[in-house]
């Protein structure tokens, strides 16, 4: 792996990466992130009894919105046909709070590691807002890339680095 940034040409202007003569292959990311708030929050979330409704589905939902519309959030990122996306959303009593995970795939020229650590963010981010009538302090961390698959790069793990 080299110490160059890709999206950075030699004058030291951000450049989209020119994707075009890479190998089409089957390409997998996987994400997770955490949100942590009092153990009366995670009740409520876990009871379904939050003012604003369903706090996981929505979150999941819009997780998943996220990652198909990454592009257009983060600047130099392509557009991607991807082929899945999936975000589980599991209550931790030990937190408390909330562990999300979310696996995007794509079968094409470049990776899917942003959609999925999107998809994490934005899934946080809703269930904040869904929540913050009763618990301001939550706090969203951990977002982190877990693995990959695919590309010319080969598979990647955290539990391997």
């Amino acid at each position: 792996m080299g110490n160059n940034l890709t999206h950075i040409d030699e004058t030291g202007a951000a450049n989209m990466v020119d994707v075009g003569d890479k190998t089409h292959t089957n390409r997998i990311a996987v994400a997770v992130g955490t949100i942590i708030m009092n153990a009366s929050t995670l009740e409520i979330i876990v009871q379904g009894n939050a003012k604003k409704g369903d706090v996981i589905g929505t979150a999941r939902i819009a997780g998943i919105m996220a990652a198909k519309k990454t592009h257009e959030l983060i600047p130099l990122c392509h557009p991607l046909m991807l082929t899945s996306v999936k975000v589980s959303i599991e209550p931790d009593d030990k937190l408390p709070g909330l562990r999300i995970e979310a696996i995007a795939k794509v079968g094409g020229q470049t990776g899917v590691e942003m959609e999925a650590l999107t998809a994490v963010s934005v899934a946080c981010l809703t269930v904040y807002d869904m929540a913050k009538a009763v618990d301001r302090g939550m706090e969203i961390g951990q977002i982190k890339l877990v693995k990959k698959s695919g590309g010319k790069s080969g598979s990647w793990s955290a539990d391997t680095q």
